[in-house]
């Protein structure tokens, strides 16, 4: 090859590295076994302090630098072309992965790496872990942030987002520690009330004689030791806002009784005074306790239970969603070491270790451990070793040994329990990361034995129906799951109105047709989306539905009794799914949730149907992942 030749192959060269980074921020070459040999551009502070890369293996460093468990060199084999990860330093990174291109005797993989911002349209995040300056913001701004990374909390997110919009009382309900206060402080900063008075009041920390008078204010003279000018109660204080009343399961009966007929009436009347005082105001109470077990002792009454609990939210605790404990770790890092001028880093191993902790005080017991870690630590990192100083990991007690009622070969238990305990600590952390930690054994060896043990589940002797419903239970769960976390962004009172004039030339039906159509679109697989007013136990009226629905608002529509049975225990307030049916427009699989208004009532049903291709593919794509054949 000649100089003019070569210097025009490079020239070449240059121009396609100068198109591909106008596309991605850094372009990875590596071979089969993931040894990289070129990469082009870079994104700043993702690879820590590696400056170069090349010779190293992405397999490798990926683990030290994303949060999520799937290894990028699973790709092939599951035949996927791109994922969005998270790095350790909280950037989100859009990976797109180029099969094998062979020179000579080696193959090559590109990868693509991108920062997304977040106003990319792949994205659909929260806020709470924007950049926030600790330097400027006061004990309240970061009391009222919460991190959602995880299904449960963005299903919880949804409730707050809808019920901030109105005035209905709130029951927030979790164990201690799980941020039901500032669950209450979201509620009332996205609504309307935000610029009106938030007044928390926990109920269990006032003594009984105070707690009146605290709540209900009083007049001059009311009791012997009243202020001569009388004081205004905590009612008075919400008034036009939010009062959230905590610990609301320690109220005494009598204050119960009070609390009631504010409910009703919507006024109060300070103690020694006879001018009632009338309330605009929404009441949030919150409880760690089971309110209908307080009611069936006579703790707790039944009617006040009832007219507390029209919108119940159940708050995860942080053993439900430990996908978001590294993000909790790194919020309340970087709040300490900005409040006590540190710079205390905490290894990922460490991390780890955080995560199969029971953390029995939720996040309150995290921020207050990474707070003792930051104003205790003696060096600028903490590692695994130095976080058991902080979170003890005590070993669950076996209280008997297995038994076993016939002799087997010793080898046959030594699997059998072994196998056991892997498959408790995939149920338990979801990770095959975190279960080796639980396990004390390497990443890779417990890779290894979980494979083997879902190839042996493959391979069993189970009839083929039993394998799809394997399958079947899994698909069920995530289109319920969709169901459950779209249905929360309709507004009952438009339902309402358009019950009562299901027309195109209502202007709510446009805009919720819209919504059901972007829902569609969004979710994928989707074929029709729907919302049906309920005429009687077989009859539906097609209320609003998307763009591309095949009935009219208005129309009425009859269906096959796995319909009905679903719908039945939908107008129940259950969210469930039916199995393949056929109606006069073909074969399908619906998921059914309740449409309800803020007394609890269910007024419609918002539906979902799929079509048969579909439900066979995706059946066929989960048992390629699970490796069950059907």
């Amino acid at each position: 090859m000649n100089s003019s030749s070569l210097k025009s192959n490079n020239s070449f060269v240059n121009v396609l590295k100068s198109t591909l980074l106008n596309i991605y921020d850094e372009i990875i070459i590596t071979d089969h076994q993931g040894r990289i040999t070129e990469n082009f551009g870079g994104i700043e502070k993702l690879w820590n302090d590696k400056t170069n890369l090349i010779g190293m293996n992405l397999f490798e460093i990926e683990k030290q630098i994303f949060y999520e468990e799937e290894p990028l060199d699973e790709f092939k084999n599951e035949n996927k072309r791109s994922a969005i990860k998270t790095s350790w330093n909280n950037q989100r990174i859009l990976i797109t992965y180029y099969p094998e291109s062979q020179i000579g005797d080696i193959e090559y993989v590109t990868w693509g790496f991108k920062v997304l911002s977040r106003n990319d349209n792949v994205l659909m995040e929260d806020q709470a872990d924007e950049d926030i300056d600790f330097s400027k913001a006061s004990a309240n701004d970061t009391s009222r942030l919460f991190i959602v990374k995880s299904q449960k909390m963005m299903t919880v997110l949804n409730t707050v987002e809808v019920v901030s919009k109105v005035s209905s009382s709130v029951l927030l309900l979790g164990e201690s520690g799980v941020g039901k206060e500032v669950i209450a402080r979201a509620i009332h900063d996205l609504g309307p009330r935000k610029n009106q008075p938030f007044i928390p009041v926990n109920c269990g920390a006032i003594p009984e004689n105070l707690l009146e008078s605290e709540l209900f204010g009083y007049v001059e003279g009311a009791f012997s030791g009243a202020k001569k000018e009388g004081m205004p109660g905590k009612f008075e204080l919400a008034n036009h806002g939010v009062l959230f009343l905590d610990e609301i399961g320690e109220m005494p009966l009598n204050l119960q009784v009070k609390l009631l007929r504010v409910l009703q009436e919507r006024e109060i009347t300070p103690l020694g005074s006879f001018k009632p005082i009338k309330l605009d105001i929404q009441i949030i109470t919150a409880t760690n306790k089971n309110l209908k077990t307080l009611v069936e002792k006579g703790e707790f009454r039944e009617d006040l239970y009832y007219r507390l609990n029209v919108i119940p939210i159940e708050i995860p605790s942080l053993r439900e969603r430990l996908e978001e404990l590294p993000y909790l770790i790194n919020f309340f890092l970087h709040k300490y070491n900005h409040l006590y001028d540190r710079t205390v880093q905490i290894d990922q191993d460490a991390i780890d270790l955080m995560s199969i902790y029971e953390w029995p005080g939720n996040i309150r017991q995290l921020e207050n451990t990474v707070e003792r870690i930051v104003v205790t630590s003696k060096g600028p990192t903490v590692d695994a070793s130095a976080v058991q100083e902080y979170v003890p990991l005590e070993q669950e007690i076996m209280k008997a040994p297995p038994v076993f009622e016939h002799l087997i070969p010793l080898q046959d238990a030594i699997d059998l329990v072994e196998e056991q305990l892997i498959n408790m600590a995939m149920e338990k952390y979801k990770s095959i990361k975190l279960a080796a930690k639980a396990l004390n054994v390497s990443q890779p060896t417990m890779s290894r034995k979980y494979k083997k043990i879902l190839n042996n589940l493959s391979k069993q002797n189970i009839s083929p129906s039993e394998k799809r419903k394997i399958l079947e239970d899994q698909l069920n769960n995530r289109l319920r799951s969709v169901a459950i976390a779209t249905a929360a962004i309709i507004e009952p009172e438009e339902v309402s109105d358009l019950k009562r004039n299901p027309t195109t030339n209502n202007p709510i039906f446009k805009k919720i047709q819209a919504q059901l159509t972007m829902i569609r679109k969004q979710e994928g697989g989707i074929k029709w989306s729907f919302i049906f007013d309920i005429l009687d136990n077989k009859k539906f009226r097609t209320l609003v539905a998307d763009k591309d629905f095949v009935m009219e608002p208005g129309e009425s529509y009859e269906s096959s009794e796995e319909f009905m049975k679903v719908a039945r225990n939908a107008v129940k307030g259950r969210v469930e799914v039916t199995p393949v049916y056929r109606d006069i427009f073909g074969e399908w699989k619906s998921s059914l949730a309740p449409v309800m208004d803020h007394s609890g009532k269910v007024i419609a049903l918002i539906g979902y149907d799929y079509s048969k291709e579909y439900i066979e593919s995706e059946l066929k794509k989960m048992g390629r992942v699970l490796k069950i054949n059907l």
